[in-house]
């Protein structure tokens, strides 16, 4: 017996030492990482996309986040580690009473228990970075529309309107109550539909054929979604009925493939109605509007509404306030895109809207306004409801000047 206590303390010693090599490889390599991430390039500073600017604000708040994450990481890591050397050196106390196959068996674990605690003090700093990025990437700046970048919004006008292009017009004498940037020519989004659905409208299609969604009528164009899956079928009554109403792409779309000699025939029939109706500055590419090429100007749009506030279908479907289609099992429900169709302080014969970054927020309307029929035009609106607060700013204008035109007419706004 005396003889085995020379080597019990030799073992217990290489234990001890394999327990504190554990602790020591794991420090610096969890220092190593740490350090490695503090080099990356904080969230704050990354550069804002061209011609916008990161507010200030948020990108403190993203700095904020970040660094409060690193520290609860950092936190939990120095706690798991203390665990982990507390551990160790009870395990260390205890093991003077243990036999020489339990110690080699300690001495497995504690070499395994090693490499784990060096992993989770390399995983912890990543995971805090990963966290820090997704917190940098949930702030994007705005892009700019083309009216922006144009510098249309710093024209002014009485009415202090959000929109940087508007235009009011009497459907029936043509007298322009409002111009502001009337001429200028921005991408229109989804009132390019309002010429789409004259179109199949006035083409006399069976309206009761069915339609099928396919892959083709997928946007890759902004990837926006749809309620609309790939194999839903509908009839082109409905179709046209969703495209007009909610704004429908895949509908739009769709409606255009569909039509005789296919959708490049559709696109060059659009055009050749634009020049018919001498909507000189517009040109379309496809039919839904979610590409920046489809443009046009206030003018020409207010020519656009006047003509399709004729047809009866386009009249009905545009002014819906919702409507309900039965795909499959399923009962869709789809509302206007346009709340003051439900509003009783409003009249509309005729309405459609659009959006997409480049264009800003856009709204076409006829309207009866203090017993007048009004056309109205809005381009390149700022926020998510100026545009129909604008709508709302006419209104109001109209109807506390009786309808005149004499001294309170506002006049050209040029820009």
């Amino acid at each position: 017996m005396p003889l085995l206590r020379p080597f019990r303390l030799a073992r217990l010693t290489q234990v001890m030492s394999l327990a504190l090599l554990s602790c020591a490889l794991a420090a610096p390599l969890s220092h190593a990482a740490s350090s490695k991430k503090e080099v990356k390039k904080p969230a704050a500073e990354v550069s804002p996309k061209k011609g916008a600017k990161a507010p200030a604000g948020k990108t403190r708040v993203v700095a904020e986040i970040k660094s409060g994450k690193n520290a609860k990481a950092e936190k939990s890591d120095k706690a798991a580690r203390g665990k982990s050397d507390k551990a160790d050196t009870k395990t260390a106390k205890a093991g003077k009473n243990l036999s020489k196959a339990e110690r080699r068996e300690l001495a497995k674990a504690e070499k395994s228990a090693g490499k784990t605690r060096v992993a989770r003090g390399i995983a912890a700093p990543a995971r805090a970075a990963v966290v820090a990025a997704a917190a940098a990437a949930a702030y994007e700046p705005a892009r700019l529309s083309y009216g922006q970048m144009a510098g249309l919004h710093s024209v002014n006008d009485p009415l202090d309107l959000q929109s940087s292009v508007a235009y009011v017009v009497d459907q029936d004498t043509h007298e322009v109550l409002l111009s502001k940037n009337d001429q200028a020519v921005l991408p229109i989004a989804s009132l390019t539909k309002l010429m789409t659905g004259l179109l199949i409208s006035q083409a006399r299609l069976p309206m009761d054929e069915m339609i099928t969604i396919t892959q083709d009528d997928v946007d890759t164009e902004k990837n926006s979604s749809s309620r609309l899956r790939v194999g839903t079928t509908l009839t082109r009554g409905e179709m046209l009925h969703l495209a007009l109403m909610s704004s429908e792409n895949r509908a739009a779309h769709a409606l255009g493939r569909t039509y005789p000699g296919g959708l490049s025939q559709f696109v060059q029939l659009m055009n050749s109605k634009a020049r018919q109706l001498g909507m000189k500055d517009t040109r379309y590419v496809e039919p839904t509007g979610l590409s920046s090429s489809n443009q046009s100007s206030a003018r020409d749009l207010a020519m656009l509404v006047g003509v399709a506030h004729g047809d009866p279908l386009v009249r009905e479907y545009s002014t819906s306030p919702g409507y309900e289609v039965a795909v499959g099992r399923r009962t869709l429900q789809f509302n206007n895109t346009n709340r003051l169709v439900k509003s009783d302080h409003w009249d509309i014969g005729l309405q459609k809207t659009g959006y997409i970054s480049e264009a800003g927020r856009c709204l076409v309307m006829q309207a009866h306004v203090a017993g007048r029929k009004l056309i109205m035009v809005f381009l390149d609106s700022a926020g998510k409801f100026s545009r129909l607060a604008d709508a709302e700013r006419v209104r109001h204008w109209v109807e506390s000047n009786g309808g005149s035109t004499s001294t309170a007419m506002l006049g050209r706004v040029k820009g």
